[in-house]
């Protein structure tokens, strides 16, 4: 049976661009048991209240939700349990050693199907202050008006 090649979209953490300052991202397997692949290729998984840690030389992911799969029945595993990111050895010691900065903390970014393997983006960031996001949402609002104004032009 053929690859399919390409990346496809199953869940993104719009608030983590809105809450952080995101400085390097990597790309990650991760592992999976029973039917969450199934549960995956179905769009059913969120990302908004996860967080990545550094435990004894492995990195984990907690709070992602993958919802189970309806006709899973006994291989369905909890929603919310932990689950294992795949990288190398020098890659872990190289986040280690980064997460050691004040203010730095890992964060999932995109779930995503790139080669039918299931991939995580996660990002090394930096918290916002206030006054950030009151910028960010400025120029949000800055951009939306340039566009609405550019539509009437082209109306006319």
């Amino acid at each position: 049976m053929a690859k399919k090649t390409g990346m496809k979209l199953i869940a993104n953490n719009k608030k983590a661009f809105h809450d952080y300052f995101i400085e390097d991202t990597y790309e990650v397997g991760i592992a999976l048991a029973g039917t969450e692949v199934k549960s995956l290729r179905s769009g059913k998984c969120s990302i908004k209240e996860a967080f990545v840690r550094v435990e004894n030389g492995e990195v984990y992911v907690y709070g992602m939700h993958i919802t189970p799969y309806e006709k899973g029945n006994i291989f369905n595993k909890d929603p919310l349990r932990v689950r294992k990111l795949l990288l190398h050895r020098y890659e872990i010691n190289k986040i280690e050693a980064k997460l050691k900065e004040k203010g730095l903390t890992l964060v999932p970014l995109k779930v995503y199907f790139k080669d039918s393997l299931v991939k995580i983006e996660i990002g090394m960031a930096r918290g916002k202050k206030l006054y950030d996001k009151r910028q960010d949402i400025a120029k949000k609002d800055q951009r939306r008006e340039a566009e609405r104004d550019f539509k009437v032009k082209n109306l006319y």
